[in-house]
């Protein structure tokens, strides 16, 4: 039986609105002591918006940390005052320019050794343009409107890479709803 690490001190050394920086002490299999830095997250949410005629929504946008231009699904992480559903609704809107009706698929954990982040996956149908959308002032966004086949072709050429996305467009395929 895998033996559960028991924790000995917390600590947060930063945090935002966002995420924590958590550090930890905690007792090992062996009994000694060991550190651990990680991201305590509130959670995060991805939606795959998917139009009537089986094209779906992603984005093209610039990631920082990388370097490098990314394309993905709609998402982002948890704030505390909505609840999941309302912060894919908040997310899809903001960065596609529709809001739809939204279907759990699932909850994934986009890294597990650095962060106890769990993600929420929506499908969104039935998608309708919004007039007046809220804008995150740190972001920019082209709109990519591709089929399956088009997804496929992004990810065996390595232009689509991020994970959250390869997650989420996993979970939509191997849902009911595909």
């Amino acid at each position: 039986m895998l033996k559960e690490l028991k924790q000995i001190s917390h600590s947060i050394k930063e945090s935002n609105p966002y995420w924590q920086y958590g550090f930890d002490i905690y007792e090992k299999p062996d009994g000694s002591y060991g550190e651990y830095h990680y991201v305590h997250s509130r959670g995060s949410v991805m939606i795959v918006p998917r139009f009537e005629d089986d094209t779906f929504l992603l984005t093209k946008q610039y990631r920082y940390l990388n370097q490098r231009v990314s394309i993905e699904f709609p998402g982002g992480g948890q704030l505390p005052d909505l609840s999941i559903e309302e912060q894919a609704q908040r997310e899809l809107q903001e960065e596609t320019g529709f809001s739809g009706v939204l279907h759990f698929l699932g909850v994934f954990n986009p890294c597990n050794g650095i962060t106890n982040e769990l993600s929420a996956v929506f499908l969104a149908t039935d998608l309708k343009p919004v007039l007046n959308i809220r804008h995150d002032d740190s972001e920019e966004f082209i709109r990519l409107r591709l089929c399956r086949s088009e997804i496929t072709a992004l990810i065996r050429s390595n232009e689509l890479w991020d994970g959250m996305t390869l997650a989420a467009w996993q979970m939509f395929l191997v849902s009911d709803a595909n």
